[in-house]
């Protein structure tokens, strides 16, 4: 008997190191959020629902070069994944959220940082409160209710349908999510039948301020310029892996990458460029990186000498730059 409690403790922990996707714990017991939500409901959303979403995106990917990519690259290539992935996905990365921004902690309160954000967007924290509410009761059927960070700095208020988020590159209005209402059934049945409205005006009494200020700290302290233009985000790290070594005279790295080079550059030429990058300058020097990508690794697999070989990775280097330089400028139209 203890063999086999044994044989199944190894295969459940064995199963969890090796998934690609995992479901953090609960922050707090199932109960600490009544009389607002109840037990029975946090425990069917976290143990039923949202772990549902875990283990069939992990199916889903298993074995497919998307099994490589984080759950934010996934989710900013959602018009290319199929709608199991795309459902799975976002309801993994928008429960995952959900469960950060509630706490049993009572009166939190927003930063001076996001209070006067706030305050600047919306006119005050009742008036945003009531734009939130309006967005979830306005989702016909099921979605979400968001308050994010565009990719401007500014915060914005925004629905999505069934499990898509504001990450994806399929979403009408765009930016790094900071708080999440659930307007799914499942988040109130129990509780509040087919009162939706009760519910949206109960849940304000949970809401984790401390950690919304803390997330729209992140987000305008280090936006990620290029977060639905992953393409560019995968170049890059690649060419840090090669040029810089060569600045120490080790051509190592970039004699081993330059098929991986090639590959990105071609991947960001035929990439789905973001509509406030899509500009004539900016295309042209995509094109560029992929010329310049062939020419270098044309340069290696015919054994060039060095000297030919670093001329061609900085020119590489230097047109990556001008490009990054390009996408700037437009950020400060």
């Amino acid at each position: 008997m203890k063999n086999l409690l044994f044989l199944v403790t190894f295969i459940f922990v064995q199963n969890i190191l090796s998934a690609q996707f995992i479901q953090n714990p609960l922050p707090y017991s199932y109960d600490d959020l009544e009389p607002f939500v109840d037990a029975e409901t946090t425990k069917l959303h976290y143990s039923k629902h949202h772990a549902a979403y875990v283990n069939n995106l992990n199916a889903a990917v298993a074995g497919t070069p998307i099994e490589k990519l984080s759950l934010n690259e996934i989710l900013a290539k959602a018009s290319t994944m199929s709608s199991e992935i795309r459902n799975n996905a976002g309801g993994h990365y928008n429960h995952e959220l959900y469960w950060t921004v509630l706490t049993p902690e009572e009166n939190t309160k927003a930063s001076t940082e996001l209070e006067n954000a706030i305050n600047e967007t919306f006119g005050s924290l009742d008036l945003l409160k009531e734009k939130l509410t309006t967005a979830g009761i306005s989702v016909f059927g099921s979605g979400w209710a968001w308050l994010i960070v565009t990719n401007k700095g500014k915060l914005a208020v925004c629905s999505t349908q069934n499990q898509d988020n504001p990450l994806m590159d399929i979403a009408t209005i765009k930016g790094t999510p900071i708080f999440a209402i659930d307007v799914w059934e499942h988040a109130y049945y129990l509780d509040y039948l087919n009162k939706k409205n009760d519910y949206l005006s109960t849940i304000w009494n949970v809401v984790n301020w401390t950690e919304i200020s803390k997330r729209y700290h992140d987000a305008i302290t280090n936006p990620d310029k290029f977060a639905f233009w992953p393409e560019i985000k995968s170049f890059h790290k690649v060419i840090s892996h090669t040029f810089y070594p060569s600045e120490e005279g080790n051509l190592q790295p970039v004699k081993e990458k330059s098929s991986e080079l090639l590959e990105n550059a071609f991947a960001l030429k035929t990439s789905n460029i973001p509509t406030e990058y899509l500009t004539r300058s900016i295309v042209t020097a995509v094109n560029k990186l992929a010329i310049y990508s062939k020419s270098l690794d044309k340069l290696v697999k015919s054994n060039a000498t060095d000297e030919k070989i670093t001329k061609a990775l900085n020119n590489l280097h230097n047109e990556f730059h001008t490009l990054l330089e390009l996408c700037s400028l437009e950020d400060n139209l």
